[in-house]
């Protein structure tokens, strides 16, 4: 009996608890074209933009893909991000679930 309400106990802690964002790690590849000097990402409940998230790799060129990680603390899923690219162009994707991320692909529209 003891088990069984530890056990019922167990899987509603899993299931009410939110998937925690605070330290996403994931696979940037960039099918945009452009050449990504910045990407920023920020909460999507949030009005400003994190810190640039390229910072580690550099400059991410079209057809390549790096790894980035998002450790700001937030218990956010649902994120913005943002590219800015050595052409010009601005590219921004809204509510990006980043909980349940393993990889992203930029594509230019």
């Amino acid at each position: 009996m003891k088990k069984t309400i530890l056990s019922i106990l167990a899987a509603t802690a899993l299931v009410s608890t939110p998937a925690l964002a605070q330290n996403v790690e994931f696979t940037l590849t960039n099918d945009s074209g452009y050449t990504l000097t910045y990407f920023y990402a920020s909460p999507s409940n949030e009005e400003n933009w994190g810190n640039d998230l390229l910072e580690e790799i550099g400059v991410l060129e079209s057809g390549y893909n790096g790894t980035v990680f998002i450790g700001d603390g937030s218990d956010q899923c649902l994120y913005d991000f943002r590219f800015e690219t050595a052409e010009g162009p601005e590219l921004e994707e809204f509510e990006i679930d980043i909980c349940e991320l393993g990889s992203y692909t930029l594509v230019a529209q």
